[in-house]
């Protein structure tokens, strides 16, 4: 009798890791007032790998925020998975963030006295709990750090750090990880090392992921592109390529320029 595990199933495309339903945000009050998110609806399917575009100040790093917990909407809903996290209490909420997201910044934070292997376990121990062991091998041949889990950070090279961070991120085995321009402090190699992990971590370990970024080559690695304008979702491309996203992004500039001359013109 064979005792070989078989293959984890594939995720179910059509189940939600998170959705948002109507979620606007408003900062300051008045002539200073700015809406950072207008009624925004979005569905974030599970297994599914997504990027979030748009110009500065679009809304898409306070859509992320709102949708992680990290900051509260002014008006809407935020669910992650059937729970929708608007209802639960700062207990509750902080726990729904250390058990069921992950997150991946821009800065890599990593604790510099810690070595590799305690700061991806490091989540993990603050909560009182041992990984997987055989979660954490899987994980650390994802990301190639085999050789480097006693190294510290400063013994490391930005991507070998982010790769910390990004192994960080899924040893909890999170329902959806949220990636804030993931490959901001990168040079393109590295850059294309931490995409090329974040693609694998979708396709072989079911996870889902919802990055934000600028780069179009960063969003080609995705299944869809998404972007916003003034708050807005303006438009979608699914299996995103380098070229498609730049056409859209000058398309999206030139309308932030025509609309930006009206407004001046009309003042």
């Amino acid at each position: 009798m064979s005792t070989t595990t078989p293959p984890a199933p594939a995720p179910d495309s059509t189940i939600s890791a998170a959705h948002t339903e109507q979620l606007t945000k408003v900062y300051g009050r008045g002539d200073a007032q700015v809406v950072a998110l207008d009624q925004v609806s979005v569905d974030f399917r599970k297994g599914q790998f997504t990027a979030v575009m748009g110009p500065s100040g679009s809304g898409k790093s306070t859509l992320m925020h709102c949708t992680a917990g990290l900051d509260s909407p002014t008006a809407g809903r935020v669910f992650i998975g059937d729970t929708e996290i608007g209802r639960l209490n700062d207990n509750n909420l902080t726990q729904l963030r250390r058990d069921r997201i992950g997150f991946i910044f821009q800065a890599f934070n990593l604790v510099p006295t810690l070595t590799a292997r305690e700061n991806i376990e490091l989540p993990l121990a603050i909560a009182g709990r041992k990984p997987d062991p055989e979660w954490f091998d899987t994980i650390i041949r994802t990301v190639g750090l085999v050789d480097r889990l006693a190294h510290k950070p400063n013994q490391l090279s930005g991507g070998q750090q982010q790769r910390v961070a990004c192994a960080r991120a899924l040893l909890s085995r999170p329902e959806i990880i949220f990636a804030d321009e993931p490959t901001g402090n990168l040079d393109s190699a590295s850059g294309t090392e931490v995409l090329g992990f974040l693609r694998r971590s979708v396709d072989e370990l079911g996870q889902t992921i919802v990055m934000v970024t600028h780069d179009p080559v960063a969003a080609s690695y995705a299944d869809r592109a998404l972007f916003l304008a003034d708050g807005r979702i303006v438009d979608e491309i699914a299996n995103p390529t380098r070229d498609a996203v730049l056409q859209q992004i000058a398309r999206l500039d030139s309308h932030t320029h025509h609309a930006q001359r009206a407004a001046g013109s009309e003042a």
